[in-house]
């Protein structure tokens, strides 16, 4: 079975424009609700704005029985990021940016994670001519190069997302992001599949991770859903349950072994019970998957066939007999 873990940011305070929900908790509070929670082991943590003490950070994971899924690093929140960070016109910001990925890098080594993970949110643009798109991509390529060649033992997994904090972002796909990677070629950088930023980018999720898995890099995943129209975090299967469905199939076609880790924001639900949904319904699939669904499914995809393939999700994966 899949392992999973949830980004912990989401098991405290968290706003939107209007309100103001759940409560603040310490990192140490949040790592205690983990713990207790059915069927979730990990924690992907956001550094550097909720964990800067690497030997403290070590010492509470061991203490709660927990595995870090990866350092998540926050490069759009500082002042001089809110224009975008690692494609600033300013060298000095640039390298600002550089060097937050760096110590992510050396937390994560310190700590004993194996991957950190970015999601340039601050870098894209709004309307026409607001941007040199060619000087743009040279400069991702030239500080993702730096961040990532920084050790390699420690990988770096670059987020994509279509927007947000930007009305575009340059890193709004799996293709755009692998493009980049190529460029860069770094064989220890990898791609973070956000389930949800692939549905309301209007892609295909199982589709992206056998892009992904066609290439040189290796993948992390995040797993929620959306309405397709703005990135809710609901948990998963709720708007997009078969998309769920064959993303899972294709996550056990390749092997993937990695965490599932949940990108979902309670909100106006019950933060314990909304995590323990994704961790359920995933293994709930995923038994359905090696009770023989998987090898039906294979061999229909095989017939090209999709009134076969239709036949067999209607009655092994909705059970309408």
């Amino acid at each position: 079975m899949l392992k999973h873990a949830l980004i912990t940011g989401f098991l405290g305070m968290t706003k939107d424009r209007f309100h103001t929900y759940n409560h603040a908790k310490t990192v140490e509070e949040k790592f205690d609700m983990v713990s207790k929670l059915e069927g979730i082991n990990g924690v992907e943590i956001v550094y550097p704005y909720e964990v800067q003490d690497p030997q403290e950070t070590k010492r509470l994971i061991d203490a709660y029985g927990l595995e870090i899924a990866a350092i998540n690093v926050n490069v759009k929140a500082e002042p001089e990021f809110k224009n975008g960070g690692l494609t600033s016109p300013k060298k000095e910001v640039r390298e600002k940016a550089v060097r937050f990925i760096k110590k992510a890098k050396d937390f994560a080594e310190a700590v004993g994670a194996d991957k950190v993970t970015c999601c340039p949110l601050g870098d894209g643009y709004e309307f026409a001519f607001q941007a040199d798109y060619g000087e743009m991509w040279n400069r991702l390529e030239e500080t993702f190069t730096e961040a990532g060649s920084y050790k390699p033992s420690i990988p770096l997994f670059i987020e994509y997302k279509p927007s947000e904090t930007r009305g575009s972002c340059y890193l709004d796909s799996a293709a755009t992001t692998l493009n980049l990677l190529n460029r860069i070629g770094i064989k220890e950088m990898g791609v973070t599949i956000d389930f949800g930023h692939s549905i309301y980018g209007g892609n295909t999720p199982a589709e992206e991770v056998s892009l992904i898995e066609h290439s040189p890099f290796p993948y992390y995943v995040h797993i929620n859903d959306n309405d397709g129209k703005w990135d809710w975090d609901y948990f998963c299967g709720t708007k997009h349950f078969l998309e769920y469905v064959e993303f899972l199939y294709y996550l056990k076609k390749y092997g993937y072994n990695d965490f599932l880790t949940s990108d979902t924001s309670p909100t106006r639900w019950d933060i314990k019970k909304t995590f323990e949904i994704n961790s359920r319904i995933t293994g709930k699939i995923e038994t359905l998957l090696e009770n023989g669904v998987y090898e039906e499914l294979k061999e229909s995809l095989a017939a090209e066939d999709y009134l076969k393939t239709w036949s067999v999700i209607e009655e092994k994966v909705f059970n309408l007999v």
